[in-house]
């Protein structure tokens, strides 16, 4: 009893030596902590972490229970249990007193050392008399030495073990996190590239039909360039979202098909079907128009007579179904098989916004053309 008494009063002794050394930094940290934000703790996360301690508990017991079958299972059980889940309340509890690193969440400095040493020690002792609360007995009194310095090894050497892989998941936590926001900003960065990359394109072609125009048909040329406002208008307020709804999608196509047609004429008949409750369906920007730009590059343009283009939105049990079709050339013609620049950029957005839950095929349509068929959840 004696030696708990001098354990306690020794823990006390270093805490008000070590705060009265650092009496600055303490109260620095203590106004921090009442002017800053509260402190929000992920209850299912800390339930998480016990449910772990709880099975670690489990493997101690069991070990110290094949090194002394002699004794009920229920004692190396019940102390293993306490002693631990003790040691984790005090720790990860205690981590929030002391301001933390954003990457790790444990505090910084002497206190990341210092806390899981003085909580293993304060959870070795609650832990130790709750079980013998449990049993109804002491382990101070008449215990064999040998044992009790054992007990205090496994603990020790159990909850510097147990603070260091909770340390590490969280970091390694933290880094995924951060490796995922890197991965995404590097996707989103690649995909503005390459909207840059296809808008000079088109515009230019536009800019160079559009002065023809001027001088031979004016009335064409200036219904060319109300589409042409449209589009780039609608194309700079797509630059700066992510999504926006199926209609907006569909309104885009359109000024961009209609600008198609005033350069390729009567080589060139489109069609658009939205049904009304798909309408405000959210989609990424900059879906579709870059596969009707390949169905008339690579599949109407190539061929003399032209063709159609088929822009269709549908439903299809829980997904949502987008189809781009041309009677075009053909994948068996002079077009690329793969799709090229513009599949590749709906692959990107698709797996930027969806994962795997999005598919993105392109195959022959019957004899002539090619189908584009895209899916990906529907959200009501």
């Amino acid at each position: 009893m004696a030696s708990r008494y001098s354990c306690w009063a020794a823990a006390a002794a270093f805490a008000k030596a070590w705060c009265k050394r650092n009496a600055s930094a303490c109260n620095a940290s203590s106004v921090t902590r009442k002017t800053g934000p509260a402190v929000t703790i992920d209850w299912l996360a800390k339930l998480r972490l016990l449910l772990q301690t709880m099975a670690f508990c489990l493997a101690i017991s069991a070990i110290q229970y094949a090194f002394q079958p002699g004794r009920p299972y229920e004692v190396p059980l019940v102390y293993s249990i306490c002693i631990g889940t003790s040691c984790w309340a005090v720790i990860d509890f205690g981590r929030h007193l002391f301001a933390s690193s954003a990457e790790t969440g444990w505090p910084q400095g002497m206190a990341r050392l210092l806390l899981p040493m003085a909580g293993t020690v304060c959870g070795y002792f609650i832990g130790t008399l709750v079980g013998d609360w449990w049993f109804g007995w002491s382990s101070w009194d008449g215990g064999s030495r040998a044992q009790l310095s054992v007990s205090i090894l496994i603990t020790a050497l159990a909850g510097l073990t147990g603070s260091y892989y909770f340390y590490s998941r969280t970091k390694n936590s933290y880094l995924e996190t951060r490796m995922s926001e890197a991965r995404r900003y590097a996707t989103e960065a690649k995909l503005k590239l390459l909207q840059t990359q296809l808008e000079p394109h088109m515009l230019f072609n536009s800019l160079a039909n559009l002065r023809v125009l001027i001088s031979t048909d004016a009335p064409r040329a200036l219904a060319m360039l109300d589409h042409m406002i449209a589009y780039l208008r609608a194309t700079l307020s797509a630059s700066r979202a992510s999504s926006h709804t199926l209609q907006a999608e569909f309104d885009r196509l359109r000024d961009y098909l209609e600008l198609m047609a005033v350069r390729m004429g009567p080589r060139l008949a489109y069609q658009l079907v939205l049904p009304p409750e798909l309408a405000g369906h959210a989609v990424p920007t900059l879906l579709l128009q870059p596969l009707v730009e390949n169905a008339i590059k690579h599949g109407l343009e190539p061929k003399v007579q032209g063709g159609d283009i088929d822009v269709r939105a549908s439903r299809d049990g829980d997904l949502l179904v987008l189809e781009v079709v041309d009677t075009g050339v053909g994948i068996s013609g002079d077009r690329d098989p793969t799709g090229g620049f513009g599949l590749a950029q709906v692959q990107e957005r698709l797996g930027t916004a969806y994962a795997s839950r999005a598919t993105c095929d392109m195959a022959p349509n019957g004899a002539v053309g090619t189908q584009v068929r895209i899916t990906f959840p529907y959200h009501a």
